[in-house]
């Protein structure tokens, strides 16, 4: 298993019970394909440094979990298909241990 950074902004005009059903949704993709969360690190909400889908402010959050190559990529489909979501990266961080 590798180790990955997963950095997503949703949409700031989300109730605080939608931006948790969404964190919710990510960490039970995690669970389900035997991945291993490590840390979650909820930034908030602040300014984007250009607007995205019109939106000029986001509600930021990074969890560092560990997986394999399907769980990067059922995270990477299910982001991209789910409406809240306005950008999200997904980095590899094992490599920079060495």
């Amino acid at each position: 298993m590798r180790d990955y950074e997963l950095m997503y902004i949703t949409r700031p005009t989300l109730q605080p019970e939608q931006q948790e059903a969404l964190k919710e949704r990510v960490l039970k993709i995690i669970q389900e394909k035997g991945g291993e969360l490590k840390k979650v690190d909820i930034w908030g909400k602040r300014k984007l440094g250009y607007p995205i889908k019109r939106e000029t402010e986001g509600y930021y959050v990074v969890m560092d979990f560990s997986g394999d190559e399907a769980l990067v990529n059922e995270i990477d489909r299910v982001l991209k298909i789910t409406d809240g979501f306005l950008r999200f990266k997904i980095l590899r961080t094992d490599h920079r241990k060495r």
